[in-house]
């Protein structure tokens, strides 16, 4: 049990009524979660208003309510607080809840629209391998050391990760490397954290139906770096152009990673195969396993991480050149002379970039079919330039269904078709079905050729109607063409 003027440490507060030396048992913002003795806190979400669900959390047995707002009538023998931001409250009041673990562990943010799930990870898999325990929180996956803790959003909530960290130091972990959403950071589901480091990846077209417009959606990972404070580091990609407008009046140590501009941890690509990558670090010759000049940005990310949390460069370059990089990520599947790739490409820039790396791997002389769909009520104004994309650069594109959500996959068919100029619609098939969409490509492919699975990697479901059915890009490919090939 915690003092509840304990856990208010550094929050904004409007006005106080009622026993501050009360203790709380809990901190919740979500009223069904609400045991005896918990402190609720009212936060406007994009859907529902917490301030709606006082009432409830009090039938439930909280006795501190934390708002921005007060209600008109006060029930007695509650405590009442206001603040000036629930959202940003949330996270402060849970890490004094919890004991502030981000101040007993080195947290490093990762933001950006492409290559934060395989930094997190390269970077979680690389420390383990150099004998330190350590934390990851990532769109695929949440883990202490080796235990494994199912994820549900590339940021957890506000409470969760707080929870996680705590359990994180219990466990001995010295460092947690975690995604940091443009959702999470506007949220303020990352309030509260002491950061050691936060990294920049890069910035392209994605999660306009949230941020409204381009420029929202860049003040919103902006928004990371300006909140850093003075002893940590802020590394960032500098051959993207919106790298130094990442860090304008940022008060961190500035650093910088890129493959054409000059840069604090610079490469040059030598070999870019389908086995792998040859890279040129600082006059060292060293071969990764990982695929794609978007790979190399994304080892530069973690190599500059590394020693900037204090790592002997050879010995982060050696170890990394042995990792193979983060699930659903160009998972390649080869059976029967035919190759399938499966990458969880969702964006405009991130399909450019696989389909790119893989035309630079063909002869010419094998056909490249992509299978591409876009997510229901998400970003519209990003499908039909993704059905351009996999139009110009495969041989033929099959549009089909991702997930669907709420909305008809029909009208997010149609919305990709209108990327289809008419002299391309003869290279493309829409089948809503994505397993027959599969099917349909593998079954056109000779030997030699290459099929591309793009938009979901590393899930196992399709969310449709607000139900998640299991489907596995990865497990329907390896089926298909085992029966197919016969082998």
């Amino acid at each position: 049990m915690n003092v509840l003027k304990d856990i208010l440490y550094k929050v904004s507060l409007t006005a106080t009524n009622g026993d501050m030396e009360r203790k709380v048992s809990d901190v919740v913002f979500d009223s069904r979660k609400v045991i005896e003795n918990a402190a609720f806190i009212a936060v406007k979400g994009t859907q529902v208003d917490g301030h709606d669900f006082i009432p409830l959390a009090l039938e439930k047995g909280a006795t501190a309510i934390i708002c921005e707002q007060l209600p008109s009538s006060l029930a007695e023998g509650i405590t009442y607080i206001q603040v000036v931001d629930s959202a940003k409250a949330l996270g402060i009041i849970a890490a004094n809840f919890y004991g502030n673990p981000s101040e007993k562990i080195k947290v490093v943010a990762v933001t950006g629209t492409n290559g934060k799930t395989t930094t997190v990870t390269l970077l979680h898999q690389l420390f383990v391998r150099m004998g330190y325990s350590t934390g990851l929180l990532s769109t695929v996956e949440n883990k202490i050391n080796e235990e494994v803790i199912p994820s549900t959003h590339t940021t957890p909530d506000a409470v969760s990760v707080q929870a996680l960290l705590r359990k994180m130091v219990e466990a001995g972990c010295t460092h947690c490397f975690m995604e940091a959403s443009s959702h999470a950071i506007v949220q303020e589901r990352i309030a509260g954290l002491k950061l050691a480091g936060a990294v920049f990846t890069n910035i392209t077209h994605d999660h306009l139906d949230y941020h409204g417009t381009f420029e929202e959606y860049i003040k919103a990972k902006k928004k990371l770096f300006d909140e850093l404070p003075k002893d940590a580091f802020a590394l960032v990609n500098g051959d993207d152009k919106r790298g130094g407008v990442m860090v304008q009046n940022c008060r961190a140590t500035l650093q910088t990673f890129g493959l054409k501009s000059a840069a604090d941890f610079k490469a040059k690509i030598l070999s870019n195969t389908i086995e792998g990558l040859e890279l040129e670090v600082n006059g060292r010759l060293i071969w990764f396993r990982m695929i794609g000049s978007f790979n190399a940005y994304n080892l530069l990310g973690v190599l500059g991480t590394a020693v900037l949390l204090g790592e002997d460069e050879d010995e982060v370059l050696l170890e990394l050149s042995a990792i193979k990089g983060a699930k659903g990520r160009f998972d390649r599947i080869s059976i029967g002379g035919i190759t399938a790739i499966v990458d969880y490409a969702h964006t405009p820039d991130a399909l450019d970039n696989v389909l790119k790396t893989i035309n630079a791997f063909r002869t010419g002389n094998e056909q490249l079919i992509t299978v591409v769909g876009c997510g229901g009520n998400r970003d519209k104004t990003k499908r039909p330039t993704m059905a351009k994309i996999a139009v110009s650069e495969s041989t033929k594109a099959i549009f089909t269904s991702d997930n669907p959500r709420f909305e008809e996959p029909t009208e997010i068919l149609k919305d990709m078709q209108a990327g289809v100029g008419p002299t391309d619609f003869r290279k493309t098939l829409t089948i809503e079905d994505r397993r027959e969409a599969i099917k349909t490509a593998l079954l056109l492919c000779q030997k030699g050729d290459i099929v591309l699975i793009a938009g979901k990697g590393h899930e196992d479901y399709q969310e449709i109607k607000g139900v998640k059915h299991h489907f596995d890009d990865a497990e329907v490919v390896t089926e298909l063409l085992t029966q197919l090939t016969g082998t």
